[in-house]
């Protein structure tokens, strides 16, 4: 399996290095989110928190759309779902004793522990998507536009 695929957005972004022709040619292009929309009513409180920090640079960038709203309340989500869950083993631990049916005693892993670990790997895959996170950041590389060169100033530069 390779590479997951960039986004056209990103590709763009990083002015286009491939210097592919026909770049995002046949590709939908969802419309882009120009007002802020609100978080989910039933989203938790640390993904609503997330929300309104990360969609004005997302959309700032356009890479937001009406079709990855999806996605990003799944980011979301997952955050808040991660975060609860490392509240609870702060104050929980991560441990728990079990006794057996025999009367034996011992130490499992409570099953926040693993909610968390899922909530986490979710999140973790949707920020890569949204280049999000340090490592997929350092893949996008804004460059100013290319301007039109003034003929007199190519003869006075060479």
């Amino acid at each position: 399996m390779g590479r997951p695929r960039k986004p056209t957005e990103l590709h763009v972004l990083n002015g286009n290095p491939s210097k592919k022709k026909d770049l995002g040619k046949n590709e939908p292009k969802p419309a882009p989110v120009v007002s802020a929309p609100k978080p989910p009513s039933w989203m938790n409180a640390d993904g609503k928190k997330m929300w309104k920090r990360q969609v004005p640079g997302l959309q700032r960038v356009g890479l937001l759309t009406e079709a990855d709203l999806e996605s990003f309340i799944v980011l979301c989500q997952s955050y808040g779902e991660w975060v609860e869950a490392e509240k609870d083993m702060k104050k929980n631990g991560k441990y728990c004793i079990y006794t057996n049916k025999a009367g034996a005693e011992n130490e499992i892993e409570r099953p926040v522990v693993r909610v968390a670990d899922k909530a986490y790997a979710r999140y973790k895959s949707m920020c890569t998507e949204f280049g999000i996170t340090p490592a997929s950041r350092t893949r996008i590389e804004i460059k100013p536009a290319e301007q039109e060169q003034d003929p007199m100033e190519m003869l006075l530069s060479r």
